[in-house]
């Protein structure tokens, strides 16, 4: 796979699409994916809660101290874990620049058009219109919104967040539901996705599964190294890829050999829409030999979930799909 599409991805994993990243994959403090388990063993993942109390400052997973100057209500979302986050709370962001709002799980397309739209783009998102908004907190991707840090400085509290596992995810809920004063709400969200994931786990399939993504006949495989929903899949499945870096990926011929039973296709699009990376791939001669397609289980699915979301809410949708079509 060209070096170009693998970055594009490798961005979407870490937050959204829409251009290319100038680093790459996400930063260390994410859990090691685990072993795959039998099928049928026992859930490996605690469906306990540690109750989440209030508090005005806060020290994250990856070090981060953030203490705004009062419990947050007004919050400019500049990646979508933000946006998962503060639905899975019952709020609403100030401001985003992601679409996973307009997810039926999320708001909906009507109520996801009222909140405003960040100008800028991912990359780029405008200071002066972030401020317009008079938030109480920013929250951003740290390798690509951490540049904003000192134009926010005085003005508002930025707080840089970059999740590597399901486990990080859950923190920054909890961490928010601490600031907010939501912990109720905060802790109902956490034990709804461990309880999701859990069965998840009691009915682990023995078949073979496979998460690609790419926007032509270019593709990718998410692997569970660098992509939060891709780190679920060994818990739930054989799930037998590994991350090969920056500059290698996985040929059709080798996916051919691994005997994909379920292949999941996340399509990244870039302004219009172009067509759906399976129809693109059909034109190839082997994947009508993969089993996955010759037994119709090809699922195309959200990118704006599966690949940008990363928060509890947007898990659970990916464990719901995932587990409905390895059944």
């Amino acid at each position: 796979m060209p070096r170009t599409a693998l970055r594009v991805r490798r961005w979407a994993a870490i937050a959204v699409l829409g251009g290319l990243l100038a680093g790459c994959g996400t930063t260390g403090g994410g859990a090691e994916p685990d072993a795959e388990p039998a099928a049928g063993a026992k859930a490996r993942t605690s469906t306990e809660v540690r109750p989440i109390e209030a508090a005005t400052r806060i020290t994250d997973a990856k070090g981060v101290t953030v203490s705004p100057e009062k419990p947050p209500q007004k919050i400019v979302c500049l990646v979508a874990l933000c946006d998962d986050i503060l639905v899975e709370l019952g709020m609403v962001p100030a401001a985003t620049n992601s679409a996973v709002l307009a997810h039926p799980e999320f708001l909906g397309k009507e109520k996801a058009a009222r909140v405003p739209v960040v100008p800028g783009g991912f990359l780029s998102p405008e200071v002066e219109a972030i401020l317009s908004h008079r938030p109480d907190l920013v929250i951003g991707l740290e390798d690509t919104h951490g540049k904003l840090a000192p134009a926010l400085k005085g003005a508002t509290t930025f707080w840089p967040v970059q999740p590597g596992s399901w486990q990080d995810s859950v923190g920054y809920l909890r961490d928010l539901a601490a600031l907010t004063g939501r912990t109720e709400e905060g802790e109902k969200a956490e034990k709804t996705f461990r309880e999701r994931l859990a069965k998840a786990e009691e009915a682990r399939s023995d078949q073979t599964s496979l998460i690609i993504f790419g926007s032509d006949e270019n593709f990718g495989v998410a692997a569970p190294e660098t992509d939060v929903a891709a780190g679920l899949f060994p818990k739930i499945s054989h799930y037998p890829w590994k991350s090969r870096g920056v500059d290698g990926s996985y040929s059709l011929e080798e996916i051919l050999a691994r005997d994909v039973d379920v292949l999941f296709v996340e399509t990244l699009s870039f302004g219009a829409p172009d067509g759906r990376l399976s129809d693109k791939l059909a034109g190839n001669p082997l994947w009508s030999r993969i089993p996955a397609v010759r037994n119709g289980k090809v699922i195309e699915v959200d990118s704006e979930v599966w690949a940008k979301g990363r928060g509890t809410r947007s898990l659970g949708v990916v464990l719901g799909e995932a587990t409905a079509a390895l059944r």
